[in-house]
C-alpha cells in the first residue's frame, strides 16, 4: 500500500519496485497535482491487473490515504497490508522479509526500525528520538523502536479499529498515533532493522515534511495521548504487570 502525494518520477519507480517482487500493489493518489499517476494509472488498466490505483479528489493527508486503502484492502478480502513511502526511501527488496514476518506473527503489528546512512540529515535522526521517547512512555515501554518510520505491516483490523477510535490521525500524526492506538488495544508488535535512504534533489528526492508545522502537530497529538494514557493508566500497568508486548524481544 503506497500512499502519494506529489512524489513525481518516484513514484512510478517505487511502485515499479514493489511490483517486481510481490504480487498486489495498491497506491493512493492523495490529491497529487503534478501528473505522477497518469502513467501508473494505463499500467493498472491493462492486462495484468496485480495494481490498483485509487485518486482522492484532493489532498487530506497520509493518514486519510492509509484509511482508503485500509478499505479497498478488505473489500477484497485482504487481512494485511504493508505501508511504505512513495519517496524512494524504503527498500522494496524488504518487502518479502516483512511478509515472511506476517505469516509467522499474523497478530502483530511488523514495524520498521530504520538504520540510517550517511544520506539522513542529522536533525530528523536526532529529533525523531524525542517522538519515540514519548510513544514509549505514553505505551507503558510497549517496545516501540521507531514511531514514525513509514514502512510496516499492519493486521488491518486492529488498524481498522485505531482509526475508529480517534478523529484524528489523518495527516502527518497518522504514523504514531495509530501505532499508539493500537498498542492500547493489546496488539503485539515486533521491530525489524530497514535501511533507509534520503535522496538528495539531484536523485530527485521530495519530502513533504514541513519542521514548523509538523512538529506542532505532533506536539498536539502527544498531549491529547498523553491525557488518553492517564485515563487508560489502570488498564496499561495491568500490561505492564502482564509482561506487556508478548513479542517483545523477539528479534527479526
Amino acid at each position: 500500500m503506497i500512499p502519494s502525494y506529489n512524489t513525481g518520477p518516484l513514484l512510478e519507480k517505487t511502485v515499479r519496485g514493489a511490483l517486481a517482487v510481490w504480487q498486489d500493489v495498491f497506491v493512493i493518489v492523495d490529491g497529487s497535482t503534478d501528473g505522477s499517476a497518469d502513467d501508473l494509472e494505463k499500467v493498472a488498466a491493462g492486462p495484468d491487473q496485480r495494481l490498483r490505483v485509487h485518486r482522492l479528489p484532493e489532498n487530506q493527508g497520509k493518514g486519510s490515504a492509509v484509511l482508503k486503502g485500509l478499505e479497498l484492502a478488505l473489500e477484497e478480502g485482504f487481512t494485511h497490508a504493508l505501508a511504505m513511502d512513495a519517496d524512494g526511501q524504503h527498500p522494496a527488496d524488504y518487502i518479502a522479509h516483512y511478509m515472511a514476518a506476517g505469516e509467522k506473527y499474523p497478530e502483530a503489528l511488523v514495524l520498521g526500525q530504520p538504520v540510517f546512512d550517511a544520506s539522513a540529515p542529522a536533525l530528523r535522526v536526532n529529533g525523531r528520538k524525542v517522538s519515540n521517547w514519548w510513544a514509549n512512555f505514553v505505551t507503558g515501554w510497549w517496545g516501540i523502536k521507531d514511531s514514525l518510520f513509514g514502512m510496516r505491516l499492519y493486521p488491518l483490523v486492529p488498524l481498522k479499529k485505531a482509526f475508529a477510535s480517534t478523529l484524528f490521525a489523518r495527516r502527518f500524526d497518522f504514523d504514531p498515533e495509530v501505532v499508539i492506538r493500537m498498542c492500547w488495544r493489546g496488539t503485539p508488535l515486533l521491530n525489524l532493522p530497514t535501511p533507509v535512504k534520503y535522496l538528495t534533489e539531484e536523485e530527485g528526492g521530495v519530502s513533504q515534511f514541513r519542521y514548523l508545522r509538523d512538529n506542532t502537530l505532533l506536539t498536539w497529538m502527544y498531549f491529547r495521548l498523553l491525557i488518553g494514557a492517564i485515563i487508560r493508566s489502570p488498564f496499561l500497568f495491568v500490561r505492564i504487570l502482564k509482561g506487556g508486548n508478548p513479542l517483545k524481544g523477539i528479534k527479526l
